[in-house]
């Protein structure tokens, strides 16, 4: 028989086998998803992985990398500094749509007349509104002992119909024949983010996300509030005797993740976006998610699994349109990563074991 038998400790080498091997199970899986849908499965990958960094359009798609990749690290640095302390944020989606909300329509009250002064303001506006809508799962589990998994969660919805409230009612542009959707912030010099440098796909949401990376990583290796956050996730007992306290890293935590959630959501808004629409809410929020694990919560490796996350997305839509492949295929794809990623994860901490079970 096969069973699973604890390890003394967590396996090094595993630990940093498992996103190589996850990647590589979803490859293998994903070609015979191809394959089953009548398509070539190495003309798939090749088109996904290989043809958006060295083919022939290669210098347009490697700075869509940076615009797609920017908000994903973004957005999973703050979860994993919560992820490694064992509180569970599963609602940045709903941040990342309240941030857009908070900033956009700061910006809007202040249109046209505003100057230069008017973007801080918005990046400021966008990471308070992330921040007070984290604020929510995170009090209620400090005063009432809620589940932030749930609370979160459902909070998304919530933020997903404000959006849509704000794209038909009170954000919507008044010189818009009547269609949904708030005025092009984009269009707007005092509230654009535009690219820095042409071509790249730099803007300053792109920047945020570096400072970010350099940011969670001074924190967790130099700092002792990084020391209390990896030492709730791995010994809560031993985080309460060493005077940790699990209310103020649960507050910390969730504001941290919400507050980087709504500046994402607000320097899409002002960039790639351009405007606060009902289909605003792209997914990052849950795609962040994979992106944590995938770079097994660790700032570099969050880094390079945003870059490799975006690629999926670029690489998706680049085979959606010359191989004709369902949008939801890619979709299922990007899923597949998160599915070995976890699965094969087991193996960090168990080994597999062939025989017969002992009888007493």
């Amino acid at each position: 028989m096969i069973r699973l038998e604890k390890r003394p400790s967590p396996s090094q080498g595993w630990t940093a086998a498992t996103p190589l091997l996850a990647v590589a199970l979803t490859m293998l899986a994903g070609g015979a998803m191809f394959a089953l849908l009548g398509k070539d499965p190495l003309a798939a990958i090749r088109t996904i992985f290989w043809d958006p960094l060295f083919g022939e359009f290669a210098w347009y798609f490697r700075g869509q990398l940076l615009v797609k990749g920017g908000p994903l690290i973004l957005i999973a640095i703050g979860l994993s500094l919560g992820f490694r302390a064992g509180i569970w944020n599963i609602g940045a989606e709903g941040q990342y749509i309240m941030g857009a909300l908070a900033g956009a329509g700061l910006g809007l009250a202040l249109y046209p007349d505003a100057g230069r002064w008017v973007f801080p303001l918005m990046v400021a506006a966008g990471a308070a509104g992330g921040w007070a809508w984290a604020m929510i799962p995170a009090i209620l589990k400090v005063r009432f002992r809620t589940n932030e998994i749930l609370v979160s969660l459902l909070l998304v919805y919530v933020a997903q119909n404000l959006l849509a409230s704000a794209a038909l009612g009170w954000l919507r542009n008044p010189e818009g024949a009547g269609f949904p959707g708030s005025r092009n912030l984009s269009q707007w010099p005092a509230a654009a983010n535009p690219e820095l440098i042409p071509g790249t796909g730099m803007h300053w949401g792109v920047v945020a996300a570096f400072l970010a990376v350099i940011g969670a990583h001074v924190l967790l290796s130099r700092h002792q509030l990084g020391y209390h956050i990896r030492l709730a996730g791995q010994a809560p007992r031993a985080a309460r005797f060493a005077g940790v306290s699990p209310g103020r890293l649960t507050v910390f935590c969730m504001g941290v993740s919400g507050a980087l959630a709504g500046m994402a959501g607000l320097f899409e808004v002002t960039g790639p976006a351009g405007q606060i629409s009902i289909d605003f809410a792209s997914g990052y929020g849950f795609t962040a998610i994979i992106v944590a694990f995938l770079g097994r919560l660790h700032p570099v490796g969050i880094l390079l699994a945003g870059l490799l996350m975006a690629l999926t997305y670029v690489g998706g839509d680049n085979a959606a349109t010359n191989l004709g492949l369902p949008a939801a295929a890619i979709q299922a794809f990007q899923g597949m990563l998160l599915f070995f990623l976890l699965s094969v994860d087991v193996l960090t901490n168990y080994r597999i074991r062939f025989g017969r079970r002992e009888i007493a």
